[in-house]
């Protein structure tokens, strides 16, 4: 875009300190979504989120609070398909019916709004160097609120994720926490689809998260990893996008096929390495 010092212009810092907000949230909660292998809700919240926000500019509400409204609902029905252990399958069923619903819906409010042209390309792509006071707030609440409740299901949430059957027989109820962690996901989702948009937020959550997660890493260092994977594509495609006038989409798409990649080569080269004996 510019020679200049982006960080001279005061919408590029409120966007540095959204995308930073941002991936606090997608490398955390979407190393857990991709732990409790749900990549497709994790694709799915965002684009749900879509139809909220079309609801919301049709009603002339703030977008961001239509997108994590209808996310929040979205996650709630795909709570109650865990129940009883189905089988991934239909989980995945439900979640592709909700998500074609909502995506029609979304379609028709922009339609009645009269604001396709306008709105539809903001609320899929988003809208980083939009960010003011006001959102940035929202966005730091929203921050609050998710890590906030990861750290209380922390323990409980790991120990389903990883040891369903046993959780269950010890007395958790794995729906419960599921529902409950949808939910955080949801407001996460509408979080990253602010930055990234509703197309891309699935980059943003899982590219990170899936790179951490090839490095076969302990769960604390796992999520720290993917915590600054999602900060290493929201601020670095920032800047590329600065200087290279290609939207910051386009780069943190790339960056999480990159970064997995990476990870990929780290441990195959880690397999290939002489084992020395004692």
């Amino acid at each position: 875009m510019s020679e200049t010092n982006p960080f001279s212009f005061p919408f590029m810092q409120h966007a540095f300190l959204g995308c930073f907000l941002v991936s606090l949230l997608a490398g955390t909660l979407g190393w857990l979504m991709l732990l409790r292998r749900q990549a497709f809700a994790a694709h799915a919240l965002p684009h749900i989120g879509f139809s909220g926000a079309a609801a919301a500019v049709w009603l002339h509400l703030p977008p961001l609070a239509g997108m994590m409204a209808a996310s929040m609902v979205g996650g709630l029905f795909m709570g109650q398909e865990q129940r009883g252990r189905q089988h991934p399958t239909q989980r995945d069923t439900m979640t592709g019916l909700i998500l074609a619903a909502s995506l029609g819906i979304g379609v028709w409010c922009l339609h009645e709004a009269n604001e396709a042209s306008s709105q539809t390309t903001t609320l899929l792509f988003g809208d980083v160097l939009g960010l003011d006071g006001p959102t940035l707030g929202m966005l730091a609440g929203l921050v609050s609120v998710c890590l906030g409740g990861v750290a209380i299901l922390w323990r409980p949430l790991l120990f389903s994720s990883l040891c369903p059957s046993l959780a269950e027989a010890q007395g958790l109820s794995p729906t419960r926490l599921g529902q409950l962690f949808l939910l955080l996901a949801a407001l996460a989702a509408a979080a990253c689809a602010e930055i990234a948009g509703a197309l891309l937020c699935f980059s943003l959550m899982v590219g990170p998260a899936a790179a951490a997660l090839k490095l076969e890493l302990t769960p604390f260092r796992g999520m720290v990893c993917s915590v600054l994977g999602a900060l290493l594509l929201s601020w670095g495609g920032l800047l590329l996008a600065w200087y290279s006038d290609i939207p910051l989409p386009f780069w943190i798409s790339l960056g999480g096929v990159g970064l997995y990649l990476l990870a990929g080569t780290v441990m195959t080269r880690k397999a290939l390495r002489p084992v020395r004996n004692p």
